[in-house]
């Protein structure tokens, strides 16, 4: 059986997306699945860069792209009132509860279903309520504790969300499930070099900063 850590912040539309397709795109395989929250906006600072909402033609094209592959995949999704919002509440609340499936799926549903204020605070304090946290989300241990994940993220070289890692290789994004599947399958081609190769590639020229 694989082990597959399912790195996630609720911020991300993709990550969503990945989520809810996941049981669907690996049905048949004999796998196990970590779910990790980790900050998306800790992976930009590290890595110098703009979210694709601070983008103003990327934003408008990554909803519509989500909203298309909601609707090309059969997942319900309606864009949450406004985005991005402050994710860091709801990412304590799946540390605080263990994040197992079912507190995952609980979070994401309500800010990616039902078009409200992901970051309402009455919706927040009714979410808490519904899933009972073990340990208190605004804890100083809870909030260590997200912080140390993402930090451990990027030093396994994760820049994105979703990204899910097995036997050391990540696959970001949503269409990355595809040869994650693949992967798991055991496709010849992850033995061939080409994985290895894509990291060799020397680099023609750098844009400075």
């Amino acid at each position: 059986m694989k082990h597959i850590t399912f790195y996630l912040d609720f911020i991300s539309p993709y990550a969503y997306l990945a989520f809810e397709k996941l049981p669907e795109a690996l049905k048949g395989l004999s796998y196990e699945v970590d779910y990790q929250p980790v900050l998306f906006a800790g992976f930009l600072k590290h890595h110098g860069q703009l979210g694709p909402a601070e983008i103003a033609p990327k934003r408008d094209w990554t909803y519509r792209q989500v909203l298309w592959l909601a609707h090309q995949h059969g997942i319900p999704m309606q864009l949450p009132q406004r985005h991005p919002f402050n994710p860091l509440a709801l990412l304590r609340l799946a540390v605080a509860c263990g994040a197992n499936r079912y507190v995952c799926e609980t979070i994401f549903r309500h800010a990616w279903r039902g078009g409200a204020a992901a970051d309402d605070a009455a919706r927040l304090q009714a979410l808490q309520e519904q899933l009972h946290p073990k340990r208190d989300p605004a804890s100083d241990e809870v909030k260590a504790e997200l912080k140390a994940g993402t930090e451990a993220a990027i030093a396994r070289g994760l820049f994105g969300v979703p990204t899910c890692e097995v036997d050391g290789k990540l696959f970001w994004g949503f269409d990355a499930l595809v040869p994650l599947r693949a992967y798991l399958e055991g496709d010849p081609w992850f033995t061939q070099g080409h994985w290895e190769a894509a990291a060799a590639l020397p680099s023609g020229i750098t844009r400075s900063r």
